[in-house]
This record gives structure tokens, sequence and C-alpha cells, in this order.
């Protein structure tokens, strides 16, 4: 069993790895080279106000409106090829792991019950305010960062041919470092499944979903979006609301847990090769999840108590 579960989770990490290159290497690649054209000072020149109030370069804007549209790897991918201060890049690794993916994720959320609205505003919500709460907090981090195997180049690439070979060289070296992480991630992942770990996590979960306001019969979605993620675990999460027959309360709050804090291993890890502390990352997200869900559960409890108390009255 063993031995299949690492077969199989091999060959799932070099798909994964495949199809998420497809995303890295051309943003990067593309990224890369409009470094060196009137378009990406451009896009700066526009931004950069904006960006300034959460402490932030304009050129960040490149890879929050990626990560937003396609993806973390994308945005991931645009981060390696420009230069930021270890400050800039956890600001942008923790809006981005609250906002991103937006369309398909939304669309996860939606389906499973939840209002887009509630959606809209929990995401970019919580990216812009903690950005800007971190802006005004850490007053570190000015150095410049280094991703792992990438080195900015100290002089600018010359001619066609030496900005095609950068690029390249960039794209390259950010699918490799995504390879280290995810073949293994996804293997560690497959034998999980293989154990029925996720049935065994979700008991685990009961406890904590009742104490941040839900029922236990929520566990199971919240144990699919803590471990796979909205898009990754969409199937199992819908499934399970279908099967465990959760409540629309339940699920919206499962969900705006996991709006804050979802994959929470993966989502993790691959901002390893951006050079950042992940752990205070981690911390972040977990703290954030357990304080907005509580905060809504208990507004909402409260109005309802209101309601049937207007209707004892009535």
């Amino acid at each position: 069993m063993l031995f299949n579960s690492l077969k199989k989770g091999l060959l799932v990490g070099f798909k994964t790895t495949w199809t998420l290159g497809k995303v890295i290497f051309p943003v990067t690649l593309i990224v890369a080279v409009l470094q060196y054209t009137p378009v990406m000072p451009w896009i700066i020149k526009v931004i950069s106000p904006l960006m300034k109030l959460i402490g932030l370069s304009g050129d960040a804007a490149i890879p929050l409106v990626l990560g937003n549209f396609l993806n973390l790897y994308a945005a991931i991918g645009a981060i390696l090829t420009l230069d930021f201060s270890v400050k800039e890049v956890f600001i942008l690794a923790v809006m981005l792991s609250f906002s991103h993916n937006l369309f398909i994720e939304s669309g996860v959320a939606m389906k499973a019950g939840v209002k887009l609205w509630i959606v809209l505003v929990t995401r970019p919500g919580l990216a812009l305010l903690s950005a800007a709460v971190i802006n005004l907090v850490w007053h570190g981090g000015g150095e410049t960062a280094k991703y792992g195997f990438i080195e900015q180049s100290a002089e600018p690439a010359v001619g066609v041919g030496g900005i095609l070979l950068e690029a390249i060289q960039k794209a390259g070296l950010g699918i490799l470092q995504l390879a280290m992480i995810v073949i293994p991630l996804m293997i560690v992942i497959q034998i999980l499944k293989d154990l029925q770990w996720l049935n065994k996590f979700s008991k685990t979960m009961a406890p904590v979903t009742k104490t941040l306001g839900m029922q236990e019969n929520t566990s199971t979605t919240m144990a699919a979006g803590l471990l796979f993620g909205l898009a990754y675990g969409a199937g199992v999460m819908i499934q399970a609301v279908k099967e465990d027959g959760v409540s629309k309360k339940d699920i919206t709050l499962a969900f705006i847990f996991l709006m804050a804090c979802h994959a929470v291993v993966e989502d993790t890890l691959i901002f390893i090769p951006l050079g950042i502390p992940v752990l205070p990352l981690f911390l972040i997200r977990i703290g954030v999840a357990i304080v907005l869900t509580l905060i809504v559960g208990t507004i909402w409890k409260r109005s309802g108590l209101v309601k049937r108390k207007e209707a004892t009255y009535d």
C-alpha cells in the first residue's frame, strides 16, 4: 500500500508541477521581459499612489493582480522577477494568502451556498487590512529579499538574447523550486488520503468547529478546506455539505474561516522560495481565521436571540 501511495503521489506531484509550471513559466518569462519595456514603468507609475498606502511599491500591483485573477503560483512567478524588500514580500504573501484565485474559489463558495458579497468583502478586505496593519506595526525588513536559488542581476541584461536568457533562467529556477516543494507535498497528501486520514482529521476537527460556533457535522468541510484548499478540496467540501446536512449558518461560518485560512500546508510552504519567514505567515492566517469566525458567529448568535425575543413579544 505504501509503495502504491508513493508511486501515485509522485505521479500526482509531477502532474501538478507540470500544470502549475505551465502558469509560472510564461508569467515569469513575460514579466521578466516587460521590465525592459515601457509597459512596466507605466503600470508602476499608475498604481504607485495606492500601493504606498499599504507599504508597497507600484510594481507590487503585478503579482497582486495575477494572484487574484489567476492563482498563487502566477503571483509567485511575478515576484521572482522583481526586486522587493523582505517586508514587501511578506506583505504580498499575507495579502495573497487571504485573497487569490478569486474567480474559481468564489464559485466554489457560492456552489456550497455562501453569498458572493460575503466572499468579496471577506477576502480582499482581509488582504488590504492585514497589509495596512503590517505596514504600520513592522518597521524592519528593509533589506532586499533573496529568492532561494534566484539571484538578482547586478547588471541589467543587454540585447534581446540576454534579456530572454535571463528571463528563461528565472522561470526555470522558479519551477525547480516549486517542484522541490510540490512533489513531496503531493506524496504526503496521497498517503494521507489512502490512509483515510481526512476522516480521522475531520473527527478531530469536530470539537474545534463546535468551539467556533458550528455544529459537528461541519467538520468534514473544514478538514477538506484546511488540507486541500477551496479549489482542490471543492468536490469533497460540496459533497460534505450535501451529505452532512450542514446549515446555511454553519457553512457560511466555515467558509469565513476557510477564506482566511485554507490549504494551510501547501499555501504556506510555497512561499519558502521567496525567502520570508513562513511561521508568522501561518500564525497570522490561523489567528485571523479564528478571531473573525468567533466574532461573526457571536454577532449571528446574538442577532438570532434578539429576533426570537421580538417574535415572542409579538
